[in-house]
This record gives structure tokens, C-alpha cells and sequence, in this order.
């Protein structure tokens, strides 16, 4: 059963609120943050958040959680698109991951489109906002 899970934003995440608002909302990654744990708390989960706009940082952040966590909901932003060694560091955790976007990542850009991490996350969530956040926790805790 997951009771500990960790949150990884990626790059450029640190601008909620102020980066695209028009995408991304006017929110900021501390109103997200704060409705993250409140979510994780109801649902019985404890939960760590963690925030890089670096490759490295989130590929070491993955390889510490595999003794400490189990789960994370991964938003990799633009790495989701071309970060082979963020899917080799899901892969090689053996803990299910969620990868999610703020955004329909379908009805953007093409590039957009491809996800190579989503073949080793369990599962995929984007386009609800904030929301994909709480529906990956959501889907973790039923686990």
C-alpha cells in the first residue's frame, strides 16, 4: 500500500502565476503546493515536493526516492519530450510513477504530443489544471 509519495515539478514550474497564465493558470506553485499536501493529507498519503529546472537534479531526486517513497507524480515539463535519462531513472526506480501536465499537452504544440517518459509511468494525466495533480494522488492512494 503507498503512504509516503513524492511530487517532482520540473522546469520552469517555479513561474506559476506568472509564466502563460493564459495555460497555465494565474496560481502559483505555492497555492499548488499547499493544495497538493492538503490532497495528499486526505487521502491518508504523506507527501514531499520537490522543484528543478536541472536534468541532473530531477534524475537524482528519482534515484533517492526508490528507497524513501512509494510513488511520485512526476510533471518533467518539457523533459516529458526528449529526457531519455528521466525515463531510464523512472524505469530504473521500480516505483509506480505518474507523470501529469497542467495543460492538454495534446492540443499544443506537436512536439508536445510525445512523451517519451510515459512508457514506464504507470499512468498519464494532463489537461485538468491543477487537477491532474490531485486526480494522480488520487490514483496512488488507490493503489
Amino acid at each position: 500500500m503507498i503512504k509516503k509519495i513524492l511530487v517532482i515539478h520540473g522546469p520552469n514550474l517555479n513561474l506559476l502565476g506568472e509564466r502563460e497564465p493564459g495555460i497555465y493558470g494565474s496560481d502559483s506553485i505555492e497555492n499548488l503546493n499547499s493544495s497538493i499536501i492538503d490532497r495528499a493529507r486526505d487521502q491518508g498519503l504523506e507527501c514531499e515536493i520537490f522543484q528543478s529546472n536541472h536534468e541532473g537534479a530531477i534524475i537524482d531526486k528519482l534515484h533517492a526516492a526508490r528507497n524513501s517513497f512509494d510513488g511520485v507524480v512526476i510533471n518533467a515539463g518539457a523533459y516529458t519530450h526528449y529526457s531519455y535519462a528521466i525515463r531510464d531513472a523512472i524505469a530504473a526506480v521500480k516505483i509506480p510513477c505518474i507523470e501529469v501536465h497542467i495543460s492538454n499537452v495534446f492540443a499544443r504544440d506537436e512536439f508536445r504530443s510525445k512523451s517519451v517518459i510515459a512508457p514506464v509511468c504507470k499512468g498519464s494525466i494532463s489537461g485538468f489544471g491543477f487537477g491532474s495533480y490531485f486526480l494522480a494522488i488520487q490514483a496512488l492512494a488507490e493503489m
